[in-house]
């Protein structure tokens, strides 16, 4: 166990214990809990808990709470979730849980044995909330980790009417091994791959502390989870004009800005990126690649269909060029989530969007919200799919 109250018993929550959608409850007790993450000496060590303690502020819950309520329905929580989070992203499991809280569920969470760092705080600071809230949170809200136990794992899928699995389409095959019973199902986050787009002639316009501005929230997206979150940009592509220039331009800064905020990749990370380079210059799909320094390597693409999409290490940022965003969808699948973009116009971006038409890509979003998480991921709206409806006719 590692977040519960009271004592030793089942994994599970009490049925007899009954949560509201918007319970005032959960709210008090996720708002104590986000007021503990956002204390200075929580924000110097971990910062991205301060991106986890904003989105936990009474205001934000209290909206997302009200959105649940609908005219032509009554709005209940789904039942019993269990929770698969990934291990390469420490606070994953936060959001997808407090949402999940917020709609009334019971929640097991099931807690990476790798886990650490920013995890290991989360988890310090939910048992240290628990001390002042009501004990039905620590009854209805369990965090467990466990090995690779079958037994367990079945038990959970079958006791769930939700299953949250995160982790990428190995874990989701492997999860789905386990059935779960008729009435329930899974809502699962495989592979996805996520992108940048840079106007030429947007960068060209810019004042020089826009394009500092950009390039830094750009670093923030790629190197606070080493470049493996699913909303990290792989690939970066120039849009529009000659861009002769513009590459060197950004990776200098880009350099300067992870130079600043003591970001570095150790050498057998650097060693892997070199590998994966050299593969893609081998196959054709790279034709120049530049290792200014172990934290950041550039490689200009052939052409856009060779953006990879598998990861190739922490800091490593392909280029191709295209004259217009919609020469980008064809390239577009359903394993596509985020765009990351500087420079545009909104009605560029919109047309952008209504050309993909929801064959690909879940979100676009201004540099540096790449990893900024919202009620809306991967195109679902979790809190209600965290919710079930009953519609009553007189």
């Amino acid at each position: 166990m590692r977040f519960r109250f009271g004592d030793p018993g089942d994994l599970t929550a009490p049925s007899a214990d009954r949560l509201d959608v918007g319970d005032p409850r959960i709210v008090d007790f996720l708002s104590r809990f986000a007021r503990k993450l956002l204390a200075p000496a929580v924000a110097r060590r971990h910062p991205e808990l301060g991106s986890l303690g904003f989105f936990l502020r009474p205001a934000e819950l209290t909206r997302v709470a009200a959105r649940l309520r609908r005219p032509d329905a009554l709005v209940f929580p789904r039942g019993n979730v269990f929770h698969v989070p990934p291990a390469n992203v420490d606070t994953i499991f936060v959001y997808s849980w407090a949402l999940s809280a917020l709609a009334g569920n019971h929640n097991v969470v099931r807690i990476s044995s790798r886990s650490a760092g920013a995890a290991e705080t989360v988890l310090e600071t939910l048992n240290a909330t628990l001390a002042d809230t009501d004990p039905v949170i620590g009854r209805t809200q369990r965090m467990v980790t466990y090995g690779r136990d079958d037994a367990i794992t079945a038990a959970l899928s079958a006791w769930c009417d939700l299953r949250v699995i995160w982790g990428g389409d190995a874990a989701v095959e492997s999860i789905r091994a386990h059935p779960l019973r008729p009435s329930a199902r899974d809502l699962t986050f495989p592979d996805r791959t996520s992108w940048a787009v840079l106007s030429v002639p947007g960068w060209r316009a810019a004042e020089p502390a826009g394009k500092r501005a950009a390039v830094l929230g750009f670093a923030n997206d790629a190197y606070w989870f080493d470049q493996a979150a699913c909303s990290s940009p792989r690939t970066v592509f120039l849009v529009g004009g000659d861009p002769a220039g513009v590459a060197e331009e950004f990776l200098t800064l880009l350099g300067e800005a992870v130079a600043r905020r003591g970001w570095t990749v150790d050498p057998a990370m650097a060693v892997e990126k070199r590998v994966h380079a050299y593969g893609l210059a081998a196959t054709g799909a790279a034709t120049a690649l530049a290792f200014p320094e172990n934290a950041v390597t550039a490689l200009t693409l052939a052409g856009v269909a060779d953006a990879p999409r598998r990861w190739i290490g922490a800091g490593a940022f392909p280029f191709a060029a295209v004259d217009r965003l919609e020469d980008l969808v064809p390239a577009m699948t359903r394993q596509d989530q985020t765009v990351s973009h500087f420079g545009f116009a909104p009605d560029e971006l919109r047309a952008f969007a209504a050309a993909l038409g929801g064959r690909g890509v879940d979100r676009i979003v201004p540099f540096g919200a790449a990893l900024t998480f919202s009620a809306i991921w991967d195109g679902y709206d979790l809190p209600r799919e965290f919710t079930r409806l009953t519609t009553l006719e007189t």
